[in-house]
């Protein structure tokens, strides 16, 4: 049964997030609040709840999972980022943007692209979150809380819950998050790709 924590989500009490930390720690996944949707997150170096995230979210190895950084020095640990791709990843962060890059050697290879050795990473700017990524000290392996079979993101903790209550070791319930999901780019062509315009504005990566 699924651990429910409601945290205030401008000042959310730290006593609560160190008990979802050590959900994580146990190898647990949470469903926890983004500034675009709410997500599944489990430990980056834990295969049995990397795993079990992708049996929740109803998806295949060939999904593109995506690490939520606090910060740039923190995501420049799992990506290979030239000068011109820093410059950009760094007028959106922290935001609403997912940047397809070139997964580094500290990415377990399970957890790249199998075929394109490609992560997803994000800075994303909701003070719940950042937060539980600064008690936990690493990146989280996230992806969007879309349940199988359904196109829309959750949005709403109690609902989440009632609908993943068995699955999952902990909610966290900051309030509604916004329903759009993130701007995907993919920087790995040596261009700008939009795989998908969200919440992220074209405007601020200068498109």
């Amino acid at each position: 049964m699924a651990q429910f924590f409601e945290v205030h989500p401008e000042n959310p009490h730290p006593r609560l997030l160190k008990q979802a930390v050590a959900l994580l720690e146990k190898g647990g996944v949470l469903a926890v609040p983004t500034d675009s949707s709410y997500a599944l997150v489990c430990q980056l170096d834990d295969k049995a709840a990397a795993d079990s995230l992708r049996r929740i979210r109803g998806v295949d190895d060939k999904h593109h999972l995506t690490l939520l950084c606090r910060d740039l020095s923190e995501l420049a640990n799992y990506a290979r980022v030239d000068n011109w791709q820093f410059r950009l990843v760094k007028a959106a962060t922290p935001g609403p943007y997912t940047f397809i890059l070139e997964a580094s050697k500290e990415v377990p290879r399970r957890l790249s692209h199998p075929s394109r050795k490609t992560i997803g990473l994000r800075v994303p700017e909701h003070k719940t979150l950042q937060d539980l990524l600064a008690l936990l000290g690493a990146p989280l392996l996230a992806t969007t809380l879309i349940p199988p079979g359904e196109t829309d993101a959750l949005n709403d903790a109690h609902e989440i819950r009632e609908r993943f209550e068995h699955p999952l070791a902990g909610v966290i319930d900051a309030g509604a998050c916004p329903l759009e999901p993130t701007t995907v780019v993919d920087l790995t062509s040596g261009e700008v790709e939009v795989i998908r315009q969200g919440r992220g504005s074209l405007a601020r990566l200068g498109l």
